[in-house]
């Protein structure tokens, strides 16, 4: 395996990269160590070169949105981590052809890279009269990580307005090379908080390049109440007080109660870690509330679990993506 060095010299690319770059700064936890080597690249076919080549090399990649849903390990990352920030280009075409154009009454697609953050798809949708994203609008993090994550907000989840997805598909067999693709939704591959890239099947692995939703003409002003109405909901509920992740656990609604009353009902709210700690306005937020590590983090979180199971008799799923370890 060549040093990161020799493949940063040898792979032709547009990309601001730096060494022992710290990662905390990149994520909405505020937690983690630095990556071995961060590489911003400037265009999708730049950032589909770099894991082609690190394939190839057997270098590790981890790719690096938003940071709204993970916390990175006290020792950082070996390897190459891919920031997507600068990946955020968009545009608009018609639901049934092709081309750029201008959308007056039809439905439409709004297509945006996978590093544009979902404030920003909002807007720019709001820009043009069209509805469909406004409730995930105050939602931290970036397009490609939403469509990981199938992210979920007032009912509404990514899968409803998504049309297909254009990927990068590692190989399927090891030896055939790597290749671009573009998904259609199949709504089975698709569920709550889930996607088929988070799963084992032929999507494993795929790095996400853009998404396209399929959005209707609204009325501007009602568009835009929704939007504001969602945010001030954010924050009322202390989604920005504090470094955090937003909603630590899923809710199971076979459990019959939101997850926030479960832990409620363990008396974890403003239980705290080292600097990790439950939040006292929100069970079920999670936050730095200064200092924390990792495995602050961590510890907390397998907390609540050990809880919620020993005395409740209830399996609670994280939402947050542990990367790296503790």
């Amino acid at each position: 395996m060549p040093t990161l060095r020799d493949f940063l010299e040898k792979i032709n690319i547009k990309a601001e990269s730096a060494w022992d770059a710290p990662l905390a700064p990149l994520t909405t936890f505020k937690v983690g160590g630095p990556a071995e080597l961060l590489l911003a690249p400037e265009t999708t076919g730049d950032f589909a070169r770099i894991l082609r080549a690190a394939r190839r090399e057997g270098i590790p990649c981890f790719i690096l949105g938003g940071g709204a849903n993970i916390v990175v390990a006290d020792r950082g990352l070996r390897g190459i981590v891919i920031e997507t920030r600068r990946l955020d280009a968009m545009g608009f075409m018609p639901g049934c052809a092709g081309g750029v154009a201008e959308v007056v009454d039809a439905p439409a697609l709004l297509i945006a890279e996978c590093g544009l953050s979902m404030d920003r798809l909002c807007e720019k949708a709001l820009e043009r009269g069209l509805s469909g994203l406004e409730t995930f609008y105050g939602m931290p993090g970036s397009v490609g990580g939403a469509v990981y994550m199938n992210a979920r907000c007032y009912e509404v989840e990514v899968a409803d307005r998504l049309a297909w997805t254009e990927v990068f598909l590692p190989p399927a067999d090891g030896r055939s090379a790597s290749r671009f693709a573009r998904l259609p939704l199949w709504a089975p591959d698709w569920s709550y908080k889930r996607s088929p890239f988070q799963s084992a099947g032929p999507a494993a692995g795929a790095a996400i390049l853009r998404a396209a939703f399929r959005l209707v003409p609204g009325d501007r002003r009602a568009i835009e109440a929704v939007m504001r109405e969602k945010k001030a909901d954010r924050e009322a509920k202390g989604h920005y007080r504090l470094p955090c992740a937003g909603s630590a656990f899923k809710n199971d609604r076979s459990l019959g109660r939101p997850t926030g009353k479960i832990l409620d009902e363990l008396g974890l709210r403003g239980r705290r870690l080292g600097g990790a700690m439950v939040s006292d306005w929100h069970a079920n937020i999670f936050v730095n509330a200064g200092g924390a590590t990792a495995m602050d983090i961590a510890a907390l979180v397998d907390l609540a679990r050990r809880e919620a199971r020993a005395r409740l008799g209830v399996e609670l799923e994280s939402e947050i993506i542990f990367v790296g370890g503790t």
